[in-house]
């Protein structure tokens, strides 16, 4: 290891990463499934285990699953990071993270079977200094050759809101693509860095363009807004109503068969993970809506569906696609 605590053995003899994330606020996901939960009452509930996450965390191993080149950046906890440290070793993400003194926070995720539905619990995370902050931006810069950087999650307590635009820009300057998934002030204030993607649901594009959407006809308007600002792409989740994808001259909405649905946990970061690799692969607007929807549908159904190699899987959830032109 070196003095960040990242496993650096043999680093000067891998190829370069096609792509890298940046996770300034990761957590372990500590799963609790509760059957028909009950708030304000007594509920019996089973712990389902603990994860490494944070959103650029999951999207990294979401990629590297599918067999792509890919490094972690961001800050984890020295008290607990073996988690995580095991995470990127069975998967084969390059552990580039630096180590704060503390522990990653443990954020609570309870999954309640019979709805379907996810309930997250979550904590502040650990405080970088400035110091920090500058030594992670030219770690994240002396990663060269990288095509795309996905910039994840929310920022920790006290990172300066413009911290994701500050490094868009920097990486934009590089040609590398920069991919933006928050929400908040934090996403607001990145815009201006003309992002080649983003990925807010329907309430964070709402809150981001300051009126409601109570259809697909107002999301579909409020995503073009962004695209003539100057974002590449935007895609908007609509859960079981699927997800519009749209840019400059065309917008089509991708909509998932059912499924039996296991948990949601990481199904958005997956999702993000599939619009990176259709832009590592070429792909056109239509396939990329279908890729990007088969990696979050193979992200749903663990658990709950007949498993599957990552890579087969995915490739047969992308047929059972539905795209439509809008």
């Amino acid at each position: 290891m070196d003095e960040t605590g990242a496993t650096t053995r043999g680093a000067s003899e891998r190829p370069g990463c096609e792509v890298l994330t940046l996770t300034l606020n990761p957590a372990i996901d500590r799963t609790i499934s509760v059957a028909g939960l009950k708030p304000g009452a007594v509920n019996r509930a089973r712990l389902l285990g603990d994860r490494a996450g944070g959103k650029g965390v999951n999207v990294a191993v979401a990629l590297a699953e599918q067999g792509h080149a890919v490094a972690a950046l961001g800050f984890l906890g020295r008290e607990n990071d073996a988690i995580f440290r095991e995470l990127f070793a069975a998967t084969g993400v390059r552990d580039l993270c630096r180590r704060l003194p503390g522990a990653t926070r443990v954020g609570l995720k309870i999954v309640d079977p019979e709805r379907g539905e996810t309930t997250d619990l979550n904590f502040p995370g650990l405080s970088p200094e400035a110091g920090d902050l500058a030594e992670l931006a030219r770690a994240l810069e002396a990663q060269t050759g990288a095509r795309y950087a996905v910039l994840a999650g929310s920022l920790p307590p006290g990172v300066p809101v413009d911290y994701y635009a500050q490094a868009a820009r920097r990486l934009r300057e590089r040609g590398v693509r920069v991919v933006l998934d928050t929400s908040g002030p934090a996403l607001a204030a990145a815009l201006a860095a003309r992002p080649a993607l983003i990925k807010p649901n329907g309430h964070e594009l709402a809150e981001l363009v300051g009126r409601e959407l109570p259809d697909e006809a107002a999301v579909l308007a409020a995503a073009r807004e962004l695209v003539t600002d100057g974002v590449g792409l935007v895609v908007v989740s609509r859960g079981a109503e699927g997800a519009l994808f749209v840019r400059e001259g065309e917008a089509l909405v991708a909509r998932p068969p059912a499924i039996r649905v296991g948990s949601t946990v990481g199904a958005g970061d997956a999702m993000v993970a599939g619009l990176v690799a259709a832009g590592l692969r070429g792909l056109g607007l239509a396939e990329t809506a279908r890729l990007a929807t088969s990696f979050s549908l193979h992200a749903l159904t663990r658990g709950a569906e007949a498993g599957a190699e990552p890579r087969a899987a995915v490739a047969a959830f992308a047929e059972r696609v539905t795209v439509r032109a809008l």
